[in-house]
């Protein structure tokens, strides 16, 4: 069958985005069931009244939060598609298409800033109460797993070299005449580094290690007998001085100079037997998958001590007390944190066989949570955390776990939308299309 020829006949240059964009699209419809006057309400205290210049609208702010998490893009990237999608732009409120960019990309920055861990976390609630009724369920599983942070696998000589990098930087910025920069030397001995592998070279590389370091050391301490006893490096300086220090097997090492926090995990992995970065416990209820705790633990904890923190952020986000908990060995030695029973996979002597079967079905069900901590990492930016300090830490993975049940509503309303998605279109169908026509030619968009 040969298709009808398309109709170019122009709608109009004031139709809206209500009568434009498709009512059935996942964005559409959570953009309708967000309440976005809470963020209103919340946020406005943020901002002076009559001081300043005019700020961007916080439903905007908020919205381009959800949807860089959501379709997991960068601050710059999310911004620039932002002028490109009609979608994006009616989930930020706006009722005609824009072709400018919303706002700058630091802007996003700042604004994460200004609402802090308890504007993040309201994010995070809100997602949980889209899910609805499968959001509050009697049992969950946990997990920790580890967010790592944007550096580079850490060894002593990069540090040491950055540590020199550093000091010529501080030299240049006050003026200071060191007695040498050894750039030349450093350049040599890293050429003597890079062969360590070879059974010749070994002997020269761990010479070269050891010249850097004393070269390190040297600049900390000449800048210290010629900087002013009191200035502004003096943390920095005590910083270098700790990492030059630190020996193999010490504990709380030093790992990034400008993220110092990050902890050395192993969590048993084949194929990473070290991550550098935070420790995470995610909660997600047993059937239905909605994340309802994801909590950043900074320190590296066993994981039944951060059972504590989770469940207590579980309770506050959702207003319920779990039933039931099911972790993995991971967390022997905890029966009930908070009224929650904690049920760990271990051996089930002295059960009757239905009681077997039960904590059977249980653990299967355990298992689910691990795939979906998977594709936190991989869709939603929980792999690899670029935002910079503990305060990072703790937003990324909120944002990341609301992004994903945002995600899980809007694959649900793909295949199963509103009830009343069909009452709108039968309005349009009735009360809108038909006398709309007959003034302005237009196209069903529907």
């Amino acid at each position: 069958m040969i298709r009808k020829p398309k109709d170019k006949q122009q709608t109009s240059f004031y139709t809206t985005f209500e009568e434009q964009l498709d009512h059935g699209h996942s964005l559409y419809i959570l953009s309708n069931k967000i309440h976005w006057q809470q963020f209103e309400e919340t946020f406005k205290h943020h901002y002076s009244e009559d001081m300043g210049a005019p700020s961007k609208p916080i439903r905007l702010m908020v919205a381009l939060l959800i949807l860089k998490h959501v379709r997991n893009l960068s601050d710059e990237s999310v911004v620039e598609q932002w002028s490109e999608n009609a979608y994006y732009q009616y989930l930020s409120g706006e009722d005609v298409f824009a072709a400018h960019q919303p706002c700058v990309p630091t802007e996003l920055v700042e604004f994460r800033k200004r609402i802090g861990e308890a504007g993040i976390e309201l994010i995070f609630k809100e997602s949980i109460r889209v899910n609805g009724k499968d959001g509050q369920e009697k049992d969950a599983t946990t997990d920790t797993t580890v967010q790592e942070k944007n550096i580079t696998y850490p060894t002593d000589s990069k540090l040491h070299k950055k540590i020199i990098t550093h000091c010529k930087a501080i030299a240049d910025k006050e003026d200071i005449d060191l007695r040498q920069s050894y750039t030349h030397t450093i350049k040599k001995l890293t050429l003597l580094q890079r062969f360590r592998n070879h059974p010749k070279n070994h002997g020269k590389a761990r010479k070269a290690d050891k010249k850097i370091k004393t070269i390190a050391g040297r600049l900390i301490r000449e800048l210290e007998r010629k900087l002013p006893a009191i200035n502004d490096y003096q943390v920095e300086l005590e910083l270098y001085k700790k990492i030059l220090l630190q020996k193999r097997n010490d504990k709380q090492k030093i790992y990034s100079i400008h993220e110092p926090h990050v902890q050395c995990i192993s969590k048993g992995k084949e194929h990473k037997k070290y991550e550098f970065g935070s420790k995470v416990s995610i909660t997600t209820t047993k059937n239905s998958g909605v994340i309802i705790g994801a909590i950043n633990i900074p320190l590296n904890d066993y994981d039944a001590h951060t059972l504590d923190p989770a469940i207590k952020q579980q309770q506050q986000l959702t207003g319920h007390v779990l039933e039931n908990d099911y972790v993995d060995r991971g967390y022997r030695g905890v029966k009930n944190v908070l009224g929650t029973n904690i049920i760990v996979a271990d051996n089930n002597r002295n059960k009757t066989a239905y009681q077997k079967q039960k904590l059977r079905q249980g653990f299967r069900r355990r298992a689910a949570i691990e795939p979906r901590i998977g594709h936190l990492k991989s869709d939603h930016r929980l792999s690899r955390n670029y935002y910079k300090g503990i305060f990072g830490d703790n937003i990324n993975v909120m944002l990341a776990a609301a992004a994903m049940n945002f995600k899980r509503m809007m694959n649900k309303w793909k295949t199963n939308p509103p009830f009343y998605f069909f009452l709108k279109q039968l309005y349009i169908i009735i009360f809108k299309k038909s006398y709309f026509c007959i003034t302005v030619p237009c196209k069903n968009t529907f």
